[in-house]
């Protein structure tokens, strides 16, 4: 059989992959089933195991992708000029979110979810998860590290809490939109600003909380 080149090798690779998030997308992770991922690929089961040789290996390929997608949100953040302002990053979390569910192939915010419950089942995917998570928690904090600096975030600030509280409303956006009720921009800018009035830096511990 003649060598292909490492490109056609690549492509090759993501056609598999992305057949297989389609799979996934519908069923999960545990009820797909590796047939159903060589039938939706269109290849021999010969050709596709040349790429994965296990149902695992197409999960951990998956996490990969779909962890490192997070980190380059907020890695093109950081190289805009001048710096997105809170509510433009939150313009760009509410597209990011649509961006993955309508695409007609699969929906990686559903497999986000799984990655995470699969992350919770298997500490090494876990501890992976956890150094791409801290990585863009990095890349956001210095994102918000600029707002401080640009003036959207008083003097006082703490920028890493900040970042803390951006990242966790971005996961929350993702829960929301599959099992509650999509959030806009506006209802996020709306309950930010008046939670962050509400929430003064002294605010007292409620007794007995």
């Amino acid at each position: 059989m003649p060598r292909i080149s490492e490109k056609t090798w690549a492509k090759r690779r993501e056609h598999v992959l992305t057949s297989a998030w389609g799979c996934f997308s519908r069923n999960g992770f545990h009820a797909t089933s590796m047939d159903e991922v060589i039938a939706a690929t269109g290849m021999s089961s010969s050709a596709v195991y040349r790429y994965f040789r296990s149902k695992e290996e197409l999960i951990d390929a998956t996490a990969e992708a779909g962890l490192a997608l997070v980190v380059d949100i907020f890695v093109r953040l950081l190289e805009v000029r001048p710096t997105p302002s809170p509510t433009q990053t939150l313009s760009v979390l509410v597209d990011e979110l649509h961006g993955r569910t309508e695409n007609p192939d699969y929906d990686l915010s559903r497999i986000a979810v799984q990655i995470w419950s699969e992350a919770l089942r298997r500490p090494p995917l876990r501890e992976h998860a956890r150094v791409l998570y801290d990585e863009a928690h990095q890349r956001l904090s210095e994102l918000t590290t600029r707002w401080k600096e640009d003036g959207h975030l008083p003097p006082e600030a703490d920028t890493k809490a900040t970042a803390s509280v951006v990242f966790a409303l971005m996961h929350g956006m993702i829960v929301s939109h599959h099992l509650a009720s999509d959030l806009t921009l506006e209802t996020l800018s709306r309950g930010m600003s008046d939670l962050g009035a509400a929430l003064g830096p002294g605010e007292a511990k409620i007794q007995g909380a």
